[in-house]
């Protein structure tokens, strides 16, 4: 089918408006906003050889971890991108300490919506020239419109997203996202500037042969996980599966989505609470996986029923096929038992 006949990505919002619970048009103006960054950060991630924007930019993150000059970069589009369109009250991203209270000219605080983002997801990947991505989350404010923005506003279960997805900087550059009615996959052409409808209502595999986890870390790995990895090696049955590890979540969630298998990074000696983070990472990916017939868990709870209790909260995280993530499960419930 010759591209031009896909919907554009505005066409099938535009069409899909009813599936958002409270339609009335911010959704279309929310995932514009983060469409225009997403085409500004890809261009940047395409020249980052041939200008000054990889390696470190000197600071570091509230997690204490060295920020990457596309990192800063992506963190000011995106926060740019979304505060300009007068539908988003509030903003947290990874890179920042604390929320980010929007208030958008005369209609101040009257916007419904937060966003939580990861602005780019294995940044620093970027010297080597490895898919990066970029993980957003969006939720209806509990606090009233019309009041400033507070913490319990970003502090909801991801049972209560109403929006969710990533981006993609890759071999192609895709935009991944649901409202709760399935999953779609959009490409950018970028002769046009355009994303297109490319990979309509996507599921996942029940079962997959690929199992992601950074096995450098083996010594350090709970004994349910170690013990899961082991069930991946054994030659039995339709095993031994295949390790593939890019260390970009985005990347790893989006190979895993499209052939099946299973994402896990687990606690460890190091990181006793996980490294991932339960709002700008687990909690988007955790919604796709479900809406795509996965499953995502901390290895023992689904991660959407978790409640937030800070904004930088880490958690351990296992998610991808269904199957394998309950096989998964069970590893880790038999080694504490």
């Amino acid at each position: 089918m010759a591209q031009h006949t896909f919907r554009t990505l505005g066409e099938f919002i535009i069409e899909k408006q009813e599936d958002f619970r409270y339609s009335t048009g911010e959704l279309s103006r929310l995932l514009s906003a983060i469409k225009l960054a997403a085409k500004v950060v890809n261009s940047e991630v395409n020249k980052a050889g041939i200008a000054d924007i990889t390696g470190q930019a000197g600071n570091t993150n509230i997690q204490g971890e060295e920020q990457q000059k596309l990192d800063v970069l992506a963190n000011d589009l995106f926060i740019k991108a979304l505060s300009q369109r007068e539908v988003v009250c509030g903003i947290a991203s990874e890179e920042n300490d604390n929320f980010i209270e929007i208030e958008a000219g005369d209609n101040v605080h009257l916007s419904k919506y937060v966003v939580l983002i990861d602005p780019l997801d294995g940044s620093s990947n970027i010297d080597v020239n490895v898919s990066v991505g970029t993980i957003f989350s969006i939720y209806r404010r509990v606090t009233q419109p019309g009041t400033p923005v507070e913490l319990k506003d970003f502090l909801q279960k991801g049972s209560q997203q109403v929006a969710a997805g990533y981006i993609i900087y890759g071999s192609s550059t895709m935009l991944v996202y649901t409202t709760g009615n399935g999953v779609n996959g959009f490409t950018l052409d970028p002769t046009l500037g355009t994303f297109y409808l490319s990979h309509p209502d996507m599921k996942t595999p029940t079962q997959g042969k690929i199992y992601s986890i950074n096995e450098g870390y083996y010594f350090k790995f709970p004994q349910g996980v170690k013990n899961y990895i082991k069930h991946c090696q054994e030659e039995k049955d339709d095993r031994p599966y295949t390790s593939r590890y890019i260390g970009s979540l985005a990347a790893d969630f989006h190979r895993n989505l499209l052939k099946g298998g299973i994402y896990i990074y687990p606690t460890t000696s190091q990181s006793p609470n996980g490294k991932l983070r339960l709002l700008y990472e687990c909690n988007p990916m955790a919604f796709l996986i479900e809406q795509a017939g996965g499953k995502a868990s901390d290895g023992f709870k689904r991660i959407l029923d978790i409640t937030p209790t800070e904004l930088h909260q880490r958690v351990a995280f296992f998610c991808g096929s269904a199957a394998m993530v309950t096989k998964a499960e069970e590893f880790m419930s038999e080694a504490v038992h």
